[in-house]
């Protein structure tokens, strides 16, 4: 889709309900239901962190959106694909983290991003991060600059290819009681993408569905 349509298209989610837990679940594992329900109050004091689900045009004014790969390290996110963004700093809010983390893992500068809309928070209860997302637009065709103690690659992906059902997959994932489930997933660029950022994408894809033809 060419992104003067999609930003015309996409001004109107501001004012549409988010589709919610809904919405996040049609991603997640068998058990996320159930195990949120458990994890109430470790919620409640759960560390905070903010992504950025950013949309922008290529050189050939196609939209696409940006993900990273993370970088091996001894870690629950080691090598898995999320958004850019990261851990609350004292003080910031936020939708300020959300840009911070952007400007610094992918080299987006600040106050060229415009934030549209807060998603729906997710908690992660390996890593206790409570997540809130954005969905944000940049205008101008980026030069991505990776932040290289973070960030293994800089995945730019299809609108099309995200928002197309043949994305969709399953991934064989063994939990940390040793159980081997199928958990759902989409396959962007050739990396499957399922967890937490799977979830987060959902409610962006419902989203962006409700207001593209």
């Amino acid at each position: 889709m060419e992104f003067n349509i999609f930003c015309k298209a996409i001004k109107s989610i501001v004012s549409l309900p988010l589709p919610g837990q809904d919405s996040q679940f049609k991603m997640s594992p068998p058990y996320r239901e159930h195990l949120i329900k458990l994890q109430e109050e470790k919620i409640k004091n759960a560390r905070q962190s903010a992504v950025m689900a950013l949309f922008y045009p290529n050189a050939k004014n196609e939209t696409h959106l940006v993900l990273i790969l993370r970088k091996t390290y001894k870690g629950v996110h080691s090598a898995q694909i999320g958004f850019p963004g990261g851990k609350l700093e004292e003080n910031e809010t936020n939708e300020a983290a959300a840009l911070r983390e952007t400007e610094e893992e992918v080299g987006i500068k600040q106050d060229t991003i415009t934030v549209l809309k807060s998603l729906t928070q997710i908690y992660i209860p390996p890593s206790n991060f409570y997540v809130q997302p954005f969905i944000g637009i940049l205008k101008s065709t980026p030069i991505f600059k990776k932040q290289d103690s973070e960030v293994e690659e800089v995945l730019e992906v299809k609108l099309k290819d995200f928002l197309s059902n043949t994305s969709l997959t399953t991934k064989n994932v063994t939990t940390s009681n040793g159980l081997k489930i199928k958990v759902p997933a989409y396959n962007l660029n050739s990396h499957l993408v399922w967890g937490a950022t799977a979830m987060m994408l959902s409610e962006v894809k419902d989203l962006l569905n409700s207001v593209i033809d």
